[in-house]
């Protein structure tokens, strides 16, 4: 195995390359998601059908994740890198040739499994051949490109599906993933990880992807269902919570687990899993709430509501060469420290905003959450994996970002489902107050009527601007709720131990 670091050319090409990979795959986790509509309609079914395109691609990638560590032991991980690259390529185009709902639930099932190594082994790589003096500026850079791509995901998917059709949002993958297959064969072959002959853990296996499809569907289809008072929701429940409790017990005993949770006695990796999934899942909520509240109440377009909360992307594009620079000067956890008090802040701030908001201030109030972002994810990560074993890595990385993810999806249910309830509490609130003796509702039936709008029209539009005020100040409550969320994670962070430098760079061996 060739252990030199990559330098010139070949380093800016792998780095490319790498950064690609995750950008095609945390694409793809929300590019479909505006598209829903017109697949559907494409396809003749409903838009609820429609949803498990996404739900599916969640399932798989989920299931795949936590494989990556066994499946680099014992096949080698730039071996497993080019076949996962190859096959994301070959199952984006089967998605955008699919003319049948079952065939493209399928293929993106396949093509969330099968992208599963993409996170985890791209962030390995990059790491492992980048100069020492550089690794920051790797974990910089990866980490930008994985929060970025989910931003830009819902922007790219409408402008494609509008101006273009909705299977193109699977065809960009082509060539991207062709280049990457390209130069990842080219530069990476030599530098092959030694393989293992492991026992396949059957049984880790088949209860991790039980409890995963059991609990991504109740995710996924929980509101739509009316969560517990559904019998599917019950029912899986009970499956998920079953084969998650069995599996836990089943890999603390196995001896070649596929999921090696005796990592968790790392004091870094523990605490740092746990804090990176729980603003993950915080942010990823408030990345998602904000254009669903900006299309259904304040009548933005998918496009336009992309754009206005697209800003969040811009500082952490623009910073990774100082971010990376900070990194080297500073103590991680200061950095890590000041993200979440920059999330906190301007979660206080959004709690303010009121339905009279314009375009420009959401644009600029992201702009100023992207600050948060800048000194987030990468620090966070390089203190998680602080004085980790280096021939667990990949294992470790892949367990990583399967909670990571994983919470992001549980944060996307959570918040949603406080919205819509918040908002029904409020609008029944409101409601009480237009009254014939409330000066404010005699004023405003008395400007409706001077429009000629009375009787049952004049209810009907009282009710709707009762309903977007209600919405508001439900998006007002989430966004408080989370800040306060990142004032108590802000205290957990202080448990980090400070990261060890050794000659092997950001990520030593124990």
């Amino acid at each position: 195995m060739n252990e030199k670091p990559l330098v010139g050319l070949p380093l800016i090409l792998g780095a490319l390359a790498l950064s690609l990979c995750v950008f095609m795959q945390v694409l793809d986790l929300s590019i479909a998601n505006v598209s829903i509509p017109y697949i559907a309609g494409d396809l003749a079914v409903s838009v609820t059908d429609g949803t498990w395109v996404i739900t599916m691609f969640a399932v798989g990638n989920a299931i795949a994740l936590p494989l990556t560590g066994w499946v680099t032991r014992r096949f080698g991980s730039t071996r497993v890198m080019i076949i996962s690259v190859l096959l994301f390529t070959i199952f984006s185009a089967l998605c955008g040739f699919s003319r049948s709902l079952n065939m493209l639930v399928l293929m993106r099932f396949t093509q969330g499994f099968v992208a599963g190594p993409l996170i985890p082994l791209s962030q390995s790589l990059m790491i492992t051949t980048f100069p020492k003096e550089k690794r920051n500026l790797a974990l910089a850079l990866w980490n930008m490109v994985a929060v970025v791509g989910p931003i830009a995901g819902p922007i790219l998917g409408g402008w494609i599906t509008y101006d273009y059709a909705w299977p193109w949002i699977f065809f960009i993958n082509i060539p991207v993933g062709i280049f990457c297959l390209i130069v990842i064969k080219r530069l990476y072959t030599e530098r092959e990880t030694p393989c293992e002959k492991l026992r396949v853990d059957t049984v880790g296996i088949i209860l991790l992807a039980f409890g995963v499809t059991a609990l991504q569907i109740i995710l996924n289809q929980g509101q739509q269902l009316d969560w517990w008072r559904s019998h599917i929701i019950w029912i899986l429940t009970v499956v998920s919570i079953l084969s998650f409790t069995f599996l836990v017990i089943w890999e603390l005993r196995e001896k070649n687990p596929v999921i090696d949770l005796r990592l968790f006695k790392n004091r870094n990796f523990a605490i740092g899993t746990a804090l990176t999934a729980l603003s993950y899942m915080i942010l990823f909520g408030v990345i998602v709430i904000s254009p669903l509240w900006l299309q259904e109440m304040m009548g933005y377009t998918a496009l336009s509501a992309g754009l206005a909360v697209s800003t969040m992307g811009i500082v952490p594009f623009l910073t990774v060469l100082f971010v990376a620079k900070l990194m080297d000067r500073y103590r991680l956890k200061y950095l890590v420290l000041f993200a979440f008090f920059a999330y906190g802040a301007a979660l206080f701030f959004f709690s303010t905003f009121n339905t009279h908001v314009t375009f420009n201030e959401i644009a600029i109030s992201r702009l100023l959450f992207g600050v948060g972002i800048c000194t987030w994810l990468a620090p966070l990560t390089a203190l998680t994996f602080a004085n980790f074993p280096q021939d667990k890595l990949a294992t470790g990385q892949g367990i990583f970002h399967f909670f990571r993810i994983l919470m992001g999806g549980i944060g996307t249910s959570i918040f949603v489902t406080i919205w819509e309830r918040r908002a029904t509490h409020h609008h029944s609130n409101l409601v009480d107050s237009i009254n014939v003796s409330n000066p404010s509702s005699k004023s405003l039936f008395h400007d409706l009527s001077q429009l000629q709008i009375t009787g049952e029209r004049a209810l009907r539009v009282v009710d709707d601007i009762v309903w977007k005020q209600a919405y508001m100040l439900s998006v007002n409550d989430i966004f408080y709720a989370g800040g306060w969320a990142f004032v108590i994670i802000f205290f957990f962070t202080l448990l980090l131990k400070k990261r060890k430098q050794s000659a092997e760079g950001i990520i030593p061996s124990a």
